[in-house]
């Protein structure tokens, strides 16, 4: 998963609109809910003027001197080699960007998490309708007794004999 994630080309265009905040940017954006904190960290840390939707990522633009960040589904890009990025109390590993020379990346929290059936890739099959197994065999329906019928209230009898007379 190393390198390839980060990967960008020519910076699309997206719609160029600015975002009023980091929370709708990363909701229009779909990222994991899982990095959404990671994220506001290092922009509150950072400085970030405004957000702007660039398709592929969002732009941060930075407040004092430095390149706009991008932050992608599973990356932010756009920090110096020597940049410090520090979340809660620890320093995150910056990676060399491939696809944004000279900056470096940090890949978030949700990369880092063991796959999970809801995370998982899902086949990219037709779903169909096919019958469901049974997870384990059913106890088998109690047989239904009959009683008789009461000829004067017609009420099914109890299996004691009684009705709705007694």
């Amino acid at each position: 998963m190393e390198g390839m994630n980060e990967v960008q080309g020519p910076t699309p265009t997206g719609t160029s609109r600015p975002y009023r905040s980091l929370a709708e940017a990363l909701r229009a954006h779909r990222i994991n809910e899982s990095n959404h904190e990671f994220i506001a960290a290092i922009m509150d840390a950072v400085g970030i003027s405004s957000y702007i939707d660039r398709g592929r990522y969002i732009e941060a633009i930075r407040r004092g001197e430095g390149a706009s960040l991008h932050i992608g589904r599973t990356y932010t890009n756009g920090f110096t080699e020597d940049e410090l990025v520090v979340v809660g109390s620890r320093p995150q590993r910056l990676k060399p960007s491939e696809g944004r020379p000279p900056y470096f990346y940090v890949t978030h929290p949700s990369e880092f998490l063991p796959e999970t059936p809801a995370r998982a890739k899902r086949p990219s099959a037709p779903r169909t309708a096919a019958p469901r197994a049974a997870a384990a065999p059913r106890a088998p329906k109690p047989e239904e007794r009959d009683y008789g019928v009461c000829d004067v209230c017609f009420m099914v009898k109890t299996p004691a004999g009684g009705c709705g007379c007694d």
